[in-house]
């Protein structure tokens, strides 16, 4: 009677360290592969870094063209700027320019 006691005994200990041990595993495959995931984390973390990137250059550029469009305003025309976009809108040039064509 005590072995059949010892036997169970040893089933407990050993099914709870089985049990434990699939825990472990379970977390820890989770941990690295899955939705939720390290590896999920660094790919969404380099996506965020390039569109932050993109997003940088097109409020720079953005802001470079609200600087124009403030420039050509009525109230504070830039003489040179309106001259130049006059230009290049309606082909005009002085008699004495010569056009270089850049392909």
């Amino acid at each position: 009677m005590n072995k059949l006691y010892q036997q169970r005994f040893v089933i407990r200990q050993n099914l709870i360290f089985l049990i434990g041990l699939c825990l472990t595993v379970y977390f820890s495959y989770h941990t690295i592969q899955g939705n939720r995931s390290y590896l999920r984390l660094m790919s969404l973390n380099t996506v965020i870094s390039k569109t932050q990137n993109e997003y940088d250059a097109l409020r720079a550029e953005r802001e470079a063209i609200e600087e124009k469009v403030v420039m050509m305003r009525p109230g504070s025309i830039n003489r040179d700027l309106l001259e130049e976009r006059a230009r290049l809108v309606l082909g005009y040039r002085h008699p004495d320019e010569k056009t270089i064509v850049a392909n």
